[in-house]
């Protein structure tokens, strides 16, 4: 794995271990020659893998909106920023750029776009592992809406069992390995 996309909140939520977290899981990226790609900005958990990365000489690839630039949100210090007109453009180069996907904590940005590169997978527009860092349980509300949701019938039981679910990076890291 040459490079990973990092979804997480662009604030750094209302608990304060999970900035600890981001910023963990970008010098730990680093330390094993792994490169971020993110959504460019400079703030929030994002920031914070981003500066984790770069503190540990780490490379950081930021796909952000024009609209987000002018509004000043971009991280300026990173290895390289690629400005984009849409969402839906971020999306694509940054799923190009990446050999596999994990969400961190974060809100509906997060969820959007997890979400979306785990039914590319399951449509097979790609085979990129997609995964879940689930610290502190942060994610286990939503896993368990999912079990509900695939008790009904909507949602596969293959698909649960085709996204990584770990409560720390070296595990989530071993698991999405396995799924690549």
């Amino acid at each position: 794995m040459k490079r990973i996309a990092i979804f997480t909140g662009s604030t750094p939520g209302a608990t304060p271990a999970f900035s600890d977290l981001a910023a963990g899981v970008g010098r730990e990226l680093a330390t094993r020659g792994i490169g971020v790609v993110y959504g460019g900005g400079r703030a929030g958990l994002m920031g914070a893998v981003a500066d984790g990365a770069l503190k540990a000489g780490g490379e950081v690839i930021g796909v952000i909106p024009r609209s987000m630039v002018e509004r000043e949100w971009a991280h300026d210090g990173i290895t390289e920023l690629h400005v984009c007109e849409t969402m839906h453009e971020r999306k694509a180069i940054m799923a190009d750029r990446s050999d596999a996907f994990l969400a961190l904590p974060g809100g509906l940005g997060t969820l959007e776009e997890i979400f979306e590169v785990w039914t590319w997978r399951q449509l097979g527009f790609h085979r990129k592992p997609v995964g879940f860092l689930n610290a502190d349980g942060f994610w286990t509300p939503m896993l368990r809406a999912l079990d509900a949701i695939a008790a009904d019938g909507f949602l596969s039981p293959a698909a649960m069992k085709d996204v990584v679910v770990e409560p720390n990076l070296p595990a989530a890291l071993g698991a999405l390995s396995l799924l690549g």
